[in-house]
């Protein structure tokens, strides 16, 4: 690999995009780009610049030689938290609908957010502890977990205000409500879930345009 291509593979490992990666070193995105495409060389500030922003030698970008500690440590990819937030947080929304159900009490909906509380700690934590992906995986996390974190908030709200009592999914539509009530509840979460999934996708498939 020449300088180009080792610039872009530490970004892509980084898991960001080069308009990202030229507002961490103070560049336009058109100057990652020529780096890239070996149309221009990063003076040697932007190369220390670089060095500390991938937490590596000077001599990696410049002429591919690697540490011991480089060729010894892996990065840890965010992508591995993000899907055992995901089966956190699902498990918190069955735990609350299946106890909910049993039981018909307040510590239903308790236990299923602590669970979901845990996922979003375990996403956290291991965001900060991640070398790889870590912007392509906070915008998966967001993607898939905004249609499991808002339902229960959400149904809380409509059972509460249609039904006069507190349920991690919608109850109304079986007891008091009207199927057009029911109806806007399904249009406002699904909007909600719709608009941020297909912000994020956005996001990603941005990314992925300027490789």
């Amino acid at each position: 690999m020449n300088i180009a291509d080792r610039i872009q593979h530490l970004r892509k490992v980084k898991g960001i995009s080069q308009e990202e990666l030229a507002d961490k070193i103070g560049v336009s995105r058109q100057a990652v780009s020529k780096w890239e495409s070996e149309q221009s060389i990063p003076d040697i500030d932007k190369i220390i610049l670089l060095s500390d922003f991938f937490d590596v030698t000077t001599d990696y970008i410049l002429k591919g030689i690697e540490t011991k500690k480089q060729t010894d440590e892996k990065g840890v990819d965010a992508n591995t938290f993000v899907v055992i937030s995901c089966a956190l947080n699902m498990i918190g929304l069955i735990v609350s609908s299946a106890l909910w159900y049993e039981e018909q009490t307040p510590m239903a909906i308790v236990a299923g957010l602590i669970l979901m509380v845990v996922g979003c700690m375990v996403f956290g934590v291991g965001l900060a502890h991640s070398t790889q992906n870590v912007t392509g995986a906070k915008l998966r996390f967001l993607a898939i977990n905004i249609w499991v974190l808002s339902f229960i908030p959400m149904s809380m709200i409509y059972n509460a205000l249609f039904s006069f009592t507190i349920a991690p999914y919608p109850l109304a539509l079986l007891s008091y409500g009207s199927l057009n009530v029911f109806f806007f509840f399904a249009i406002a979460y699904l909007a909600l879930c719709f608009g941020v999934t297909f912000w994020a996708l956005r996001k990603i498939r941005r990314m992925s345009k300027f490789p």
